[in-house]
């Protein structure tokens, strides 16, 4: 195990405690009342607060410069029409606002398109967490048929080594190694780039101690996302992003994707998806692995019902809603 894996694994059980801890006093589903005034900032910050996954230490700025370049690229697909920008365009909010993403021949894909933005902040990337890391993750996309369709490796770095800045960039990048344009290489350096793309919210702010950061309305929606066990699943900083759970777990949610356990062969794992992270949540409709709810009320609505058997009512949704508006942070320079 990394020295990461390590910091990871000690982590992750703290914030899983404060959420049991604080959801054992959040009541069953049903409208609390207690609204702003009942909020403990302190508990609050127990299981909100903590910073599970972005241990690593900041990229070389010659590398995120490079990455930069690279995420942009159009020349590195089937058609030379398609970067990672097209789909997780940062313009808007690391996402393309589509169900799915057609790839460089048109055809579309069967998985949502989640955000760049704050992905290197989750446990892992994918809805099936299937790349580790965002460096990992950066190289699935060229490779796949569906999405930019390089048919190989040497294609790839064909298109790199024909062109001289390219060429001088990897060598200053990667110096010391015999062949520095290397598909890996594009992932860290990617990945370098994507480490840059962090937002911070009023809700941020609420957690470094400014109690003010929150209008009553959004700390009254913070309550109820409490109350009604929304914190069970989405914990931590990024709201999300830290563990995997079963989509439908207490009432079936109908879906042909097994999701993580597609990935892994393990039929436990069978509908088991990454819980999405709920930073800037309201700009990166439309939600679920597929893409299939339009609006953020209707994601809220069917994550009551599926995930906790509990019917919200719409004064519910509404606060709920209220409070995740305020995880939308100002766009990074890109």
């Amino acid at each position: 195990m990394s020295k990461i894996q390590s910091m990871r694994a000690l982590a992750l059980p703290v914030v899983l405690a404060a959420a049991g801890a604080l959801s054992a006093g959040c009541g069953d589903g049903s409208d609390s009342g207690g609204g702003a005034a009942a909020l403990d900032r302190s508990k609050v910050v127990a299981i909100l607060g903590t910073e599970t996954f972005a241990d690593q230490p900041a990229p070389d700025p010659r590398m995120v410069e490079l990455g930069r370049k690279l995420y942009h690229e159009q020349r590195l697909s089937k058609q030379g029409n398609l970067s990672c920008a097209s789909c997780h365009d940062l313009s808007k909010y690391g996402q393309d606002g589509e169900p799915t993403s057609p790839g460089s021949t048109g055809e579309r894909g069967d998985r949502n398109s989640p955000t760049s933005i704050n992905a290197f902040r989750q446990l892992a990337q994918f809805w099936d967490g299937r790349a580790a890391t965002v460096e990992d993750q950066a190289t699935g996309p060229v490779m796949n048929p569906i999405e930019h369709g390089l048919a190989t490796e040497a294609e790839l770095v064909g298109i790199l080594e024909g062109d001289d800045a390219y060429v001088a960039a990897f060598k200053e990048c990667f110096a010391g190694e015999s062949t520095p344009i290397t598909l890996a290489n594009f992932g860290k350096a990617v990945g370098a780039f994507e480490r840059t793309l962090k937002t911070h919210s009023r809700f941020d702010d609420y957690l470094d101690g400014d109690d003010d950061a929150l209008t009553a309305a959004e700390k009254a929606g913070l309550q109820t996302f409490l109350d009604v066990g929304c914190v069970q699943c989405h914990m931590g900083r990024t709201v999300g992003g830290t563990m995997y759970r079963k989509l439908g777990e207490r009432v079936p949610f109908e879906t042909a994707d097994k999701g993580r356990g597609a990935h892994t062969g393990n039929a436990a794992e069978d509908y088991m998806f990454k819980v999405p992270m709920l930073l800037n949540v309201a700009e990166t409709a439309p939600y679920f692995h597929d893409g299939s709810v339009a609006t953020l009320e209707e994601a809220v609505r069917l994550m009551g019902k599926h995930q906790l058997d509990v019917e919200l009512s719409d004064a519910q949704i509404a606060s709920i809603v209220t409070f995740l508006k305020a995880l939308t942070g100002e766009l990074p320079p890109n």
